[in-house]
């Protein structure tokens, strides 16, 4: 029963992963276009929100790879 819950968790993690890392990438070409237009105060917040969904999608992985324990799990 433990194996199928952390199989499930493990699935759970790398899908946060993966929306984190496609969130980091809108990010990214917001930020892009906010530069196009000059708009450097927007560049600069969407850089760092691709950041931390880039940070939240690599403490994601590690969870799923059993680095690091979630915050749930102690």
């Amino acid at each position: 029963m433990t194996g199928d819950v952390d199989r499930e968790s493990r699935r759970v993690d790398l899908t946060e992963a993966a929306r984190q890392l496609q969130q980091a990438g809108h990010d990214v070409r917001v930020a892009f276009d906010c530069l196009g237009l000059e708009d450097l105060d927007g560049a600069h917040t969407y850089t760092i929100t691709a950041r931390a969904a880039v940070d939240a999608a690599e403490y994601a992985l590690r969870v799923a790879l059993g680095g690091e324990r979630g915050i749930a799990g102690g």
